[in-house]
């Protein structure tokens, strides 16, 4: 496996999830997949779904996309890139699943599975999550997990996806 530190030998593929509860939404979304750039090229983006918060219910509604980019960024270094942004954005820091400005997280970086204390590769939780696999199958139905060994379609056919509806088409 190449340095967590170190860019891969070749551009990989990544998939993030934007999620955003304050603001305007809208523009929080495509401001992120602006600033994005050179550094992630994004490939593809899913619709945007207005979702009910997760983890902690007394808060706005979300707004959730996925994007699939290409990165010559390492893991650790795609994930600073991420906070600098969600930093530049305007987002400050509050409790644990409470509302934010934006919201960035790496879903699936190539097919790395990776277990540190910055970052967990795939995303820990995104096989229980209908505001991720949701977007996520709008890209990637038969992406398969590399540590479950599902597709996203057959996770996202496993949960519950009340409270995830279409808002529009992608940024």
């Amino acid at each position: 496996m190449p340095s967590l530190r170190h860019p891969p030998l070749s551009p990989a593929i990544c998939y993030l999830a934007l999620g955003t509860n304050l603001g305007d939404r809208g523009a929080n979304l495509q401001s992120a997949l602006v600033a994005l750039g050179p550094k992630v090229q994004v490939g593809g983006c899913s619709a945007v779904y207005e979702t009910i918060p997760w983890g902690f219910a007394d808060q706005p509604p979300f707004l959730n996309q996925v994007l699939k980019g290409q990165t010559t960024l390492s893991p650790l270094d795609l994930l600073s890139h991420l906070k600098e942004i969600e930093a530049a954005l305007g987002r400050v820091p509050t409790f644990r699943f409470g509302p934010r400005l934006i919201d960035l997280d790496i879903l699936f970086y190539a097919d790395w599975t990776l277990d540190t204390p910055e970052l967990i590769l795939p995303h820990p939780h995104l096989h229980e999550r209908a505001f991720v696999l949701v977007p996520l199958n709008d890209l990637a139905p038969d992406l398969r997990h590399p540590v479950l060994g599902q597709t996203v379609r057959q996770l996202l056919a496993g949960i519950d996806t009340t409270g995830v509806r279409f808002y529009a088409t992608g940024f």
